[in-house]
């Protein structure tokens, strides 16, 4: 019996020493080109932004990926995004939307592909294929053809600069319409005839 509990004994001392022989986790090779791999990346993100503990801003976006290592620091949306603006009501007063769109140190927005804003206040609605938003300065911008709807108007041009409402903006190269009153069509009509 004596024996039977020396060899026991003797086994687990043998296993003991053959499992402990390195508690280091395992090496890898050193990691190149930090600044292209993402610090996070996420599937079907729907997220609240909040501005002094008010809820201003939601996103949805299929995919979001960050990069911490890049100058500046860049979240990408490469399936798409919807952002949504909250007035003091918590009521969407804006939508907009874009194939791609890139979060330049949480502040600059740069929107591509089938870009659409819709302000419900001031009912003006863009739509272009590229959109800068600077979230600091409270503006958008864009230098490529663009297509903005008002009540009162229709214009499209090839810059574009405007307040964050889009009530007071800038459009160069500009082409567009702009709906005449009846009067005004009948007294041209009549200098036609005469």
């Amino acid at each position: 019996m004596r024996t039977l509990l020396t060899l026991i004994a003797a086994t687990a001392v043998v296993g003991n020493i053959v499992s402990c022989g390195n508690d280091a986790p395992p090496e890898t090779a050193a990691i190149q080109h930090r600044e292209r791999m993402p610090i996070m990346m996420s599937h079907g993100v729907s997220k609240v932004i909040s501005d002094s503990g008010v809820n201003r801003y939601k996103m949805i976006t299929e995919e979001w990926v960050m990069y911490d290592q890049t100058t500046p620091p860049r979240h990408d949306f490469l399936k798409g995004i919807l952002l949504l603006r909250f007035d003091n009501r918590m009521q969407v007063d804006m939508q907009i939307t874009a194939d791609t769109a890139y979060w330049y140190d949480q502040n600059l927005w740069e929107l591509r592909g089938r870009v659409y804003v819709n302000n419900e206040a001031s009912q003006t609605s863009y739509r272009s294929e590229q959109l800068y938003w600077d979230m600091a300065k409270h503006e958008f911008y864009s230098n490529v053809w663009m297509h903005i709807v008002t009540p009162e108007r229709e214009i499209q041009g090839n810059r574009f600069t405007s307040n964050e409402n889009m009530t007071r903006y800038e459009v160069i190269r500009d082409k567009g319409s702009l709906p005449m009153p009846k009067e005004e069509k009948t007294q041209t009509d009549t200098i036609r005839k005469a």
